[in-house]
């Protein structure tokens, strides 16, 4: 099978971020058997080594460049041009992220491949690659759009969770345009690929007739293998991308209002913030008690198999997280929010227990004190997590989903 697979997203290294590992490990997995062209746009921060490695993957790589986000002057002249890129993405119906990426080439490569039938299905990872899908394509080409995240979903969770850097313009964005774009850009594809089943139900609501397959994320367990020794003690960690404002929310809500009662009960307890791109206000929390901020590091596994506990104090987000499924692949236990073990079975009845759930401050003392205390049940969140990743959670699980979509739909077009 020919696939055509749009990424706006340098999907390399996987490592860089979630966007980055859910769509080059599918496009890995697909490689196996089928030629992959796969377009993406490169931004300043992409090496030419990287590019290469990138072009080593796939049949056929084609690059263009990633547009400048529009810079916003100060005073009068910013009001403006903030309100002149509202006023086009009500007119267009289609958010100014997705706006700015757009690229006319890219557009028309796209155009030629489907006009001289060079390819069987094409597919948008992520959905702001929606931008380059024409409703008629459904004529000629299935295409399928795989859904990181409702829109509406994750601006509704930052507003109800107070997390959202901008309030006034995410309610405007979310009760003037963005239901509206999902349907639109989601009536356009032969099938919609989510994450976890409460995206599904999202979507549904929106279009009730579309067909919807729930394909969660997966772990690459040669990069991720179960440690061998638990290290005791009384360190946790972190993993994430640290300019990404759910994530610096989450650290710095742990560092200020968890770690000192923690330190109290154990005054050798420590907390790694582990990730590239650290903010100042990650950075500033280095200058805490027991908290050490790394930065981006060579091997997040490595890391892992060294801390007691894991911790996901998210306090927002949609979709199973992929720090929470690479610390369960490791075998380190894990302490997360709901938000954290999002579309996730850890706990309940007739569950084997995966993961210790926490939201408030005191649930987090209490949860992490019983592993500190206790290594019997640390090893049996580590055999039962690592377990679950195994069964369900690979990468090549994954794909094997993905690429029985891709050639169903082929097969009946």
């Amino acid at each position: 099978m020919k696939i055509l697979m749009i990424s706006s997203t340098f999907p390399f290294p996987p490592t860089r971020g979630g966007t980055e590992i859910r769509t080059f490990n599918l496009l890995k997995y697909l490689q196996q058997r089928h030629q992959v062209t796969l377009i993406t746009q490169r931004h300043a921060g992409v090496s030419d080594a990287e590019v290469e490695s990138l072009d080593n993957s796939v049949s056929n790589l084609v690059v263009f460049p990633l547009p400048t986000p529009p810079k916003t002057p100060a005073g009068i002249g910013g009001l403006l041009a903030k309100a002149g890129r509202f006023t086009e993405s009500l007119v267009k119906n289609t958010p100014p992220n997705v706006l700015y990426r757009y690229s006319p080439q890219i557009q028309a490569l796209v155009d030629d491949y489907v006009r001289a039938r060079r390819c069987d299905v094409i597919t948008c990872e992520h959905s702001v690659n929606e931008v380059y899908i024409r409703p008629e394509f459904r004529a000629w080409v299935p295409t399928v759009i795989n859904i990181h995240s409702s829109l509406c979903g994750w601006v509704s969770s930052h507003l109800a969770m107070k997390a959202s850097p901008n309030p006034l313009r995410d309610r405007l964005y979310l009760s003037l345009l963005l239901a509206r774009y999902e349907k639109r850009y989601c009536s356009k594809f032969s099938e919609l690929v989510v994450t976890t089943e409460d995206d599904r139900q999202q979507f549904h609501k929106l279009l009730p007739q579309a067909t919807i397959e729930v394909i969660p994320n997966g772990v690459d367990l040669e990069m991720f293998p179960y440690r061998q020794v638990d290290p005791g003690g009384n360190s946790l960690i972190f993993v994430g991308v640290m300019d990404a404002e759910h994530n610096v929310k989450a650290v710095r809500f742990f560092a200020f209002q968890v770690l000192p009662l923690l330190q109290q009960r154990y005054p050798k307890t420590t907390f790694t913030i582990a990730g590239a791109k650290p903010i100042k206000e990650v950075l500033e929390l280095g200058e805490r008690p027991g908290v050490i901020v790394t930065g981006g590091i060579p091997s997040i596994a490595e890391y892992l198999h060294k801390t007691t506990v894991c911790v996901v104090p998210l306090q927002t987000g949609l979709g199973i997280k992929n720090k929470t499924l690479e610390a369960m692949a490791g075998g380190i236990p894990v302490v997360g929010s709901n938000y954290g073990l999002e579309g996730l079975v850890v706990d309940g009845a007739n569950t084997p227990l995966r993961a210790l759930r926490a939201n408030q401050v005191e649930e987090y003392i209490e949860a992490i004190s019983r592993l500190f205390d206790n290594p019997k049940l640390r090893e049996k969140l580590s055999r039962n997590g690592r377990s679950l990743v195994e069964q369900e959670y690979t990468w090549d699980q994954v794909g094997q989903c993905y690429e029985q979509v891709l050639n169903r739909l082929q097969s009946i077009h």
